[in-house]
């Protein structure tokens, strides 16, 4: 089976798709506020704009990765994620603390989706 790569940098590709699986790689939003709820939404905004992009959406997302700049963000992080998800089409998930690349990142996360 053919591995495509989209959107690459020369360091990383944006997208990878294999075997009917999109793997999206960690998504951030440090443009789109200084809140954890406004980079929440930007976040997954993206996700959703990628998911659409390469032939999913949120129906189809199996995995997420979430990784906060600090877990006292957890429950504003999870206003915005529960008002996203859509009842029965809950992702597996997991949510863990990280030191991030840039000091405005408050969250990044990953994804792996299925193509619909």
């Amino acid at each position: 089976m053919e591995i495509k790569r989209f959107e690459g940098t020369g360091r990383m590709s944006r997208v990878v798709e294999y075997n009917q699986t999109i793997y999206l790689c960690g998504q951030t939003a440090k443009l789109d506020g200084d809140t954890i709820e406004l980079q929440t939404e930007g976040v997954l905004k993206k996700i959703e704009d990628l998911l659409e992009k390469y032939g999913s959406d949120k129906k189809h997302v199996l995995s997420i990765t979430i990784y906060l700049k600090d877990m006292s963000l957890f429950q504003g992080m999870n206003s915005v994620w529960d008002s996203w998800v859509i009842d029965g089409f809950e992702p597996a998930r997991a949510t863990v603390e990280a030191a991030m690349a840039s000091k405005e990142i408050l969250v990044e996360m990953s994804v792996i989706a299925a193509t619909k």
